[in-house]
């Protein structure tokens, strides 16, 4: 079972007093269903889980008056086997995107204190179903990601006690042994073939086999370009696909890596893509890092808007998306296929999201 650290932030949240209603918020197959299950498991004597996707039926409980005392007959009387009593039950809607009255709800459910709800969605961000009335002020979040570079050396079998031993050097600005950096730099080259991913690990620690593994990794992306033709408006559908599948040209092709709207087609011009990259990057299938004019801080102040560089939300799938087979993406000497730099950026930036850390550039010849 993948260790995540989203599972401390949820028995947090469950410790607070003053709790909201929490949406996990992610893109699709970072994990999210499986980390809340989980929680609920470990944290409740009982849950009760309503999947919009996979049960669109179960719309119906939130038809009419939101009342809490009306909302919770309707879920005993559809799920009579579940209790749903007030500080025993979980209440898990996952997939809520596909039921704004759900998503509405969450406002009533906080006022009422009474129940502890968790929602999950993966196209939270983006204009696709919009409540009548989006529960601002009434939910707390937690962003979930793919599993970061720690997570990961957990997955293949790094004790929590040599990850701590690993950061403990790092601030004391030490060197790593040797030995240790060796087995390092083959976790580091591991994960950038197949990047965070829970299904894509499990897959390889289960059979050893990257073709596996690449097969989840194609799936996934397939998924992406799916969302992307089922969620997207009309006249961003076409433009936000290929802005995504210029992706690992963007990084991997060329010494610059600034986005450029050139690579996407010929001719192409911010006025035509801004809106593709706006949806791409509130869907969660890309991550943005904008320059900045200089070093200083407040770092915001100095941006250059008109100048960015995408980057895929997951190293193993743009290693996925150059084409290159993961067996394959480094030589015997550890040489990447690909260009080392690129990958390296895509890794640091997924590394700095997975911490909330908003990542920006800074160019200036050899001095930045």
């Amino acid at each position: 079972m993948l260790e995540r650290k989203i599972q401390e932030q949820l028995r947090a949240w469950k410790d607070r007093a003053d709790r909201k209603s929490l949406i996990v918020q992610g893109a699709r197959q970072v994990g999210k269903t499986f980390a809340v299950e989980r929680f609920a498991r470990e944290s409740y004597p009982e849950s009760i889980a309503i999947n919009f996707k996979e049960t669109p039926s179960a719309a119906t409980v939130f038809e009419g008056d939101l009342t809490v005392d009306r909302m919770v007959q309707a879920l005993r009387f559809r799920y009579p086997e579940h209790e749903v009593a007030p500080g025993r039950t979980l209440v898990f809607l996952d997939e809520i995107q596909e039921c704004p009255e759900a998503i509405t709800s969450l406002k009533f459910w906080t006022a009422d204190g009474r129940y502890d709800v968790v929602a999950s969605g993966s196209l939270l961000g983006i204009d696709y179903k919009r409540p009548s009335s989006y529960p601002v002020g009434y939910v707390d979040y937690l962003n979930l990601k793919g599993l970061d570079f720690e997570e990961f050396l957990w997955a293949q079998g790094f004790g929590r006690d040599l990850t701590d031993t690993i950061r403990q050097l790092f601030h004391a600005r030490e060197p790593v042994p040797a030995a240790i950096h060796q087995q390092l730099m083959a976790h580091f080259r591991l994960f950038c073939a197949l990047g965070g991913m829970p299904e894509v690990i499990q897959t390889y620690e289960d059979t050893a086999d990257f073709r596996r593994a690449d097969e989840v990794q194609r799936a996934i992306l397939q998924g992406y370009l799916y969302d992307i033709a089922h969620y997207a408006v009309a006249s961003e559908k076409i433009k936000a696909e290929k802005c995504f599948l210029s992706i690992a040209g963007q990084l991997l092709g060329k010494e610059n890596h600034k986005f450029q709207y050139k690579h996407v087609r010929h001719g192409g011009r911010a006025s035509q893509y801004e809106g593709a990259i706006s949806w791409l990057l509130s869907a969660g299938l890309i991550d943005k890092s904008v320059r900045v004019s200089s070093g200083q801080v407040p770092l915001r102040l100095q941006e250059d808007m008109a100048s960015f560089k995408v980057y895929a939300n997951d190293v193993g799938l743009l290693s996925t998306m150059s084409g290159i087979p993961a067996a394959a993406l480094f030589d015997e000497r550890g040489r990447s296929l690909l260009d080392a730099g690129g990958l390296t950026e895509n890794y640091v930036v997924q590394q700095m999201v997975a911490r909330g850390i908003e990542p920006r550039y800074w160019t200036s010849g050899n001095r930045a």
